[in-house]
């Protein structure tokens, strides 16, 4: 780790910043290219079936429209990994809201009057979208996304679990959530000849390279995808999507440049989601709070044609000592929407449900919330038996405590009143591992005395440019404005997604690599820089491979205070603050921003967002932002982000944490623990909103 200049944890202003709020940055769905067509997709409007018949020729008709595009006439795809993006490939309906045709035009408006124009004939199955613990089609599977294995057993948990002193066993439920970021999915491709350039809304355009690659016959060298913008995803654009390959499609087959911004109202069914989650945990303990059996147990749903298996159980692998533990995950393929990533996949509606017990625990026991995590943490990772790199949630829960004001918490519920309100506050653990890609990247040294940075990161609002700056001029020892970092773009040195909360932490250590032998070369050099400059190019991928030794992960401490009207059983959140212990804060501006982005998005998720399937229809009924309600400013109140200093010599040359997924991972079992502490009755469904509260008040 290096100390020669003062960029890294200086809260340098983000470089894209005056671009982004004038208006001169530019998104997939805007770039402009001579004899630009655009297309709008035609949804399926059954939930299970196939397509026996088009009526086209309305559509054709048309001013404007150029092409209509079904599974008869498509160009065709070579089969894809992800099956999700075989589109206009058959005639097969697998859920509602599949593309079953597209229609291209010299505008926007005459792409979107062609596609209501379209009439489809159907041969309609029956469908079953209805998820619950007793499926019959529910099956274990053999892993789940991250990798991990579905099931694991240590101890003997019925055993202890009998013969706990105090015992709970509580059922959670978390409603499916969609993504909805500010931009929506969309692509501009054109081809020349057999080079296809796609701008694509994507968190890593060299996985979106190698797709296009695979399905089209091409080389890689023959593809272009730049993502140097991109206007939030939450992981839902963390895999290809079928905006990008209708795009491309529709482009070869007009021999014309097309735009496809997908319909806000068509996300819910086609960029994937979170899936609903059914949770049961049982925790056994002592009189003194302290575990020895806990169990979590998870039914989720997929589609029947991809299987996605969110890992909400794994959690509690990692949190809490647990001598004797059962984590189970078990599926069902239903007639629904592919599931996918969500920010922080698995951790969050895991660690609501864990934390929530936590919480009843403590009730229980009698011991302070706090305390309880206090005495059950541990200094190896229970379901590995590694040690630690690094864990500090114990200094996460004192400090967040001591900012909070938790020792004048009178721990009676429903004692603490303002007229119709009803005051609480509740507390929350919070955890997310450290995960590490192999990455290149290339340093340039100019004679005027520049530097340039080369990595084909992407920007989801993070504020990757600047970090990766600070990184280089850190490392180089020179000012950060004597630093270009260039990003977004295929065909720069290629480089992990942005996902997982791995992004800058496997990028900047390719830049540090780049920038140290850099440094290397000019400090053995005399004399000036050749014409041309000096360039480095590195990967890590051999130190990036292997298992580490250690369990790494990045800890925190959620506290929330809430108010409930007795009257309308509308609940508002008055405080939130966050406690993280995440490595080295390699900016402190752009982290804040982080870590108060995921606090407000669990704030959502624990008041307001929700996702109702339509079993009739096989639809998700908020499918649009009047309905899938999100936090508003009114909404968000004072949001207090704080970070402990910790050092860790096992992670890479920054000493960095992954922050983008932490913030929001504790915060909804905060405020629903607020909830109880303020009316005295335990909602163990999620959102927390008003026809629920007034049930109980």
């Amino acid at each position: 780790m290096t100390g020669t200049s003062a960029a890294i944890g200086t809260g340098a202003v983000r470089r894209e910043a005056r671009e982004k709020v004038t208006g001169a940055a530019r998104y997939a769905a805007e770039q402009s290219h001579p004899g630009r067509a655009y297309a709008w997709p035609v949804p399926a409007t059954v939930a299970r079936g196939r397509v026996m018949a088009f009526d086209t020729e309305a559509a054709s008709a048309l001013p404007g429209v150029l092409a209509v595009l079904t599974h008869e006439n498509a160009p065709r795809l070579r089969p894809p990994d992800d099956p999700t993006l075989a589109v206009l490939q058959d005639a097969e309906v697998p859920h509602r809201g599949w593309y079953v045709a597209l229609v291209v035009a010299d505008t926007l408006e005459a792409a979107r009057a062609g596609a209501d124009a379209v009439r489809v004939a159907y041969d309609t199955e029956e469908h079953d979208v209805h998820l619950r613990p007793d499926h019959p089609g529910i099956y274990t599977p053999d892993t789940v996304n991250g990798g991990f294995p579905a099931v694991r057993e240590r101890g003997d948990f019925d055993a202890a679990f009998a013969a706990a002193a105090v015992r709970i066993d509580a059922t959670y439920t978390v409603t499916a959530l969609h993504n909805h970021p500010m931009e929506p999915h969309a692509s501009t491709a054109r081809w020349d000849d057999s080079r296809l350039t796609v701008h694509d809304t994507a968190q890593g355009s060299t996985v979106v390279r190698d797709v296009l690659a695979r399905l089209f016959g091409l080389d890689k060298q023959q593809v272009t995808v730049v993502s140097e913008h991109v206007g939030g995803g939450f992981g839902s654009k963390g895999t290809p999507r079928p905006q990008l390959v209708l795009a491309a499609m529709a482009a070869r087959h007009t021999d014309r440049p097309v735009t496809l911004a997908l319909p806000r109202r068509e996300l819910a069914a086609v960029v994937g989601h979170r899936a609903p989650t059914l949770h049961r945990v049982r925790l056994g303990a002592g009189r003194d709070g302290v575990i020895d059996a806990l169990a979590h147990e998870v039914v989720t749903q997929t589609s029947r044609i991809k299987e996605f298996v969110e890992q909400a159980a794994v959690p509690a692998r990692v949190m809490y000592t647990s001598p004797n533990s059962r984590t189970v995950h078990r599926l069902a393929a239903l007639d629904v929407p592919s599931p996918s990533w969500m920010r922080a996949p698995g951790e969050t509606p895991g660690m609501f449900a864990l934390e929530s017990a936590m919480d009843e625990l403590a009730v229980a026991t009698g011991v302070d919330p706090v305390q309880l995590r206090l005495r059950n943490d541990t200094d190896t990772e229970p379901d590995s038996g590694r040690p630690f790199s690094s864990r500090n949630l114990a200094a996460c829960l004192r400090e967040g405590a001591r900012r909070f004001g938790w020792d004048q918490r009178d721990p009676r519920p429903g004692v603490r009143r303002e007229g119709d309100l009803l005051l609480g506050s509740g507390v929350a653990s919070a955890t997310y591992p450290v995960f590490l890609a192999p990455s290149r990247a290339s340093a340039h040294a100019g004679r005027d005395g520049t530097y340039l940075v080369r990595i084909n990161a992407t920007d989801i609002g993070t504020g990757a440019r600047t970090v990766l700056a600070q990184v280089a001029a850190d490392v180089l020892g020179v000012p950060l404005d004597a630093v270009r970092v260039d990003i977004g773009s295929s065909d720069l040195p290629a480089a992990v997604l942005a996902g997982g909360s791995a992004g800058t932490a496997s990028w900047g250590w390719a830049v540090h690599k780049a920038c140290s032998q850099l440094a290397a070369l000019l400090a053995e050099r005399s004399g000036a820089l050749p014409p041309e400059g000096l360039t480095v190019s590195v990967d890590t991928k051999e130190e990036t491979s292997g298992e580490s030794p250690f369990a790494r992960h990045a800890f925190g401490a959620h506290f929330a205070e809430v108010q409930v009207d007795t009257v309308t059983g509308e609940v508002r959140v008055r405080r939130l603050l966050g406690v993280y212990a995440a490595g080295r804060i390699l900016n402190s501006r752009t982290a804040r921003s982080q870590f108060v982005g995921g606090m407000t998005m669990g704030l959502g998720m624990a008041l307001m967002e929700s996702s109702t399937m339509d079993a009739a229809f096989g639809n998700y009924a908020e499918c649009d932002l009047a309905s899938y309600h999100v936090p508003v400013s009114a909404d968000v109140p004072a949001i207090e982000a704080h970070w402990i200093a910790e050092d860790d010599p096992h992670l890479n040359p920054m000493g960095s944490k992954g922050i983008g997924e932490i913030g929001i991972v504790g915060t909804a079992a905060a405020i629903a623990n607020a909830v109880h502490h303020a009316v005295g009755v335990r909602l163990r469904e999620l959102p927390l909103t008003p026809d629920r509260l007034l049930q109980h008040l």
